[in-house]
């Protein structure tokens, strides 16, 4: 390693955080610890401001300055921070910055390497988000990013999947948009074989791969709305259907888009809520923090578990915890 490499690799320790000992430095960089001091000093001159801690626990850190030390970050953190002043811009109404999200997004893409900005830059264009927490962190950094580097120049991509029943196959994809949801990744695309659109789960991919053919995308086509109407559709164990009298916005706050579809009934606040599960044990206590009418219209399991959680709750009620 070069010494400019060393003293790079001495400010990324450093970064890291707390205090690092001479010695552990020493060793880290596989120099002496005479040079050790002469990489600090190296720092020292262009303006990064780097303790001296004396004593038995003593060592070098970084000190709070004026100006901030040049950050150096892996793909995944400046994935990560990239994601984090997303998040943050889409929350600005809470934010006594407005605009220093994007200001500070900027700031860093320009500074990462040519080629991770470049696919950042496709992330940012292409990802869309369905709610106003976290975005999802549940894919793997290249995965992510190939997916919307493919979706951006619009080629198609190779990629091993494993569906939720365990098979495991080779795809051709052509992604039409990323989508943030409950945790997950998922990708809207085009399976050209089989001439449909199709979710799918960015944790369950490995080993993307950007394809030379590229594919047209779909004028109008709204990537977050395919998303949660195929997951609010995927076939599970049950299929619920409950007419509720509420308005869409009280039954929204429990049954958001992706787990549940609403069907207006009529010209009062009543709709027809459907939603498929695969167990029904939690159903009844998201019924029941409704607080309004409703009447199960199936299956005929759920009437019973939900009589059944009635029965409990007039229990605990009475104080009866036998």
């Amino acid at each position: 390693m070069r010494p400019t490499s060393r003293v790079i690799a001495l400010l990324d320790l450093l970064q890291s955080g707390g205090t690092r000992t001479l010695r552990e430095l020493a060793a880290a960089l596989e120099v002496d610890e005479r040079t050790v001091r002469r990489y600090v000093e190296h720092l020292r001159d262009l303006d990064i401001p780097v303790e001296s801690i004396r004593g038995r626990y003593g060592g070098y850190r970084l000190a709070a300055g004026q100006r901030m030390p040049p950050l150096m970050f892996t793909d995944d953190e400046a994935l990560a921070t990239v994601l984090g002043l997303i998040a943050a811009n889409r929350n600005v109404t809470s934010s006594h910055l407005p605009g220093a999200a994007d200001s500070a997004l900027a700031k860093i893409r320009r500074v990462l390497p040519r080629s991770l900005s470049r696919r950042l830059d496709a992330l940012v264009a292409s990802a869309r988000f369905t709610a106003t927490d976290a975005p999802a962190a549940s894919a793997d950094t290249s995965i992510l990013l190939t997916l919307a580097e493919a979706a951006r120049e619009q080629r198609r991509v190779l990629v091993a999947y494993t569906s939720r029943g365990g098979a495991s196959t080779e795809r051709i994809l052509e992604p039409l948009g990323l989508v943030s949801h409950s945790g997950h990744w998922y990708v809207a695309a085009r399976d050209p074989h089989s001439d449909s659109i199709r979710t799918f789960r960015l944790d369950r991919m490995t080993d993307p791969r950007l394809l030379a053919e590229r594919f047209t995308l779909s004028p109008g086509f709204d990537a977050t709305e395919y998303v949660l109407d195929a997951l609010a559709s995927t076939p599970w164990a049950h299929e619920v259907s409950v007419v509720v009298r509420a308005s869409e916005q009280w039954i929204r706050r429990w049954l958001p888009p992706g787990l549940a579809k609403l069907e207006r009934l009529g010209g009062d606040d009543s709709y027809r809520v459907r939603l498929r599960v695969e167990q029904l044990d939690w159903v009844p206590s998201i019924l029941a923090s409704l607080d309004r009418p409703f009447t199960i219209e199936r299956p005929e399991a759920l009437k019973e578990a939900v009589a059944a959680f009635a029965q409990r709750l007039a229990t605990y009620a009475g104080g009866d915890t036998r």
